[in-house]
């Protein structure tokens, strides 16, 4: 028996990979083939759009996939989510659909677009957004560079965004966020209810999510005089507590700990500062809880 996994191919490829390697899952992929290889047997690998891949899911085609919300809703695919993950964004947050006009347009609610244009890849999600609202709106598919169709094409548009940034180099100002939507690992429900299939996708959640935390993180070392752990425990922030240990034949300790790797370069000198000698950062694969 083997799991049918879809995978991203497209600018998520590279990070979905580094993914799954850090997980422990390495991914050999030819550029001409849309099935790579990969070091557990009872994998099968294929490569699609992520827009595809839950309708794929759905119809029981794939087992599970790795597509975000956003193309689940546009589906409108009855699927399990196994797990919720952030990942491929320099700001680990999830990414927003937006409703954005042109910043000098007189619309300043969703209710203003009653009888506009709206051009958006996520034609389904607008148009039920729009309906939640009762707006009528003609909603067109965007093939590609929606930001340059309003004023002149369009009145409004629906885009993915993770910043802004790249509506306010063209103009543009939001209106409303639409959804948030972060990358779903999502099975087929026949496949869920099978107990080899969800123990197969529970265990590969439990290695993703752990080697997601572990990219946020870092693991840090140091001996500390027995006078000074007080001192360097307080300035210490822990998922749970610092380890303690007893360093043989001496009065000093060795501290250790993980916290997010954001607050190292802030708290090591504190640390120093404290007492702490010896201090060692180090990279972790995967974070457990």
């Amino acid at each position: 028996m083997k799991l049918r996994l879809g995978l991203p191919k497209g600018s998520l490829l590279e990070p979905t990979r580094q993914l799954f390697k850090k997980a422990g899952y390495h991914l050999t992929i030819n550029h001409r083939s849309y099935y790579p290889s990969i070091d557990d047997p009872d994998l099968e690998i294929l490569l699609m759009r992520a827009q595809e891949i839950p309708r794929y899911v759905h119809q029981g085609v794939l087992d599970a996939g790795l597509s975000g919300l956003d193309w689940i809703l546009e589906n409108e695919a009855d699927v399990v989510e196994v797990a919720d993950l952030v990942y491929a964004r320099q700001s680990q947050k999830p990414v927003k659909l937006v409703l954005a006009v042109h910043k000098d347009s007189p619309v300043q609610h969703v209710t203003d677009l009653q009888g506009k244009r709206i051009a958006t890849e996520l034609v389904k999600v607008t148009k039920n957004y729009l309906d939640r609202h009762g707006v009528q709106a003609a909603v067109e598919y965007s093939y590609g560079a929606t930001e340059v169709k309003v004023p002149n094409l369009v009145d409004a548009i629906a885009d993915l965004t993770e910043t802004g940034a790249s509506l306010r180099a063209n103009n543009l100002r939001i209106v409303d966020t639409i959804l948030e939507s972060t990358t779903k690992l999502h099975a087929n429900p026949a496949a869920w209810e099978d107990p080899w299939k969800r123990e197969k996708l529970q265990n590969l959640a439990v290695l993703l999510l752990g080697a997601l935390r572990a990219e946020r993180s870092v693991g840090l070392k140091m001996n500390v005089p027995g006078d000074k752990i007080k001192d360097v425990l307080s300035i210490l922030p822990a998922m749970k507590h610092p380890t303690v240990s007893q360093l043989y034949g001496s009065d000093w300790v060795a501290v250790e700990t993980i916290l997010s790797e954001l607050e190292v370069r802030e708290i090591i000198p504190k640390l120093r500062r404290a007492g702490a000698q010896d201090i060692i950062e180090y990279p972790l694969n995967k974070v457990i809880p």
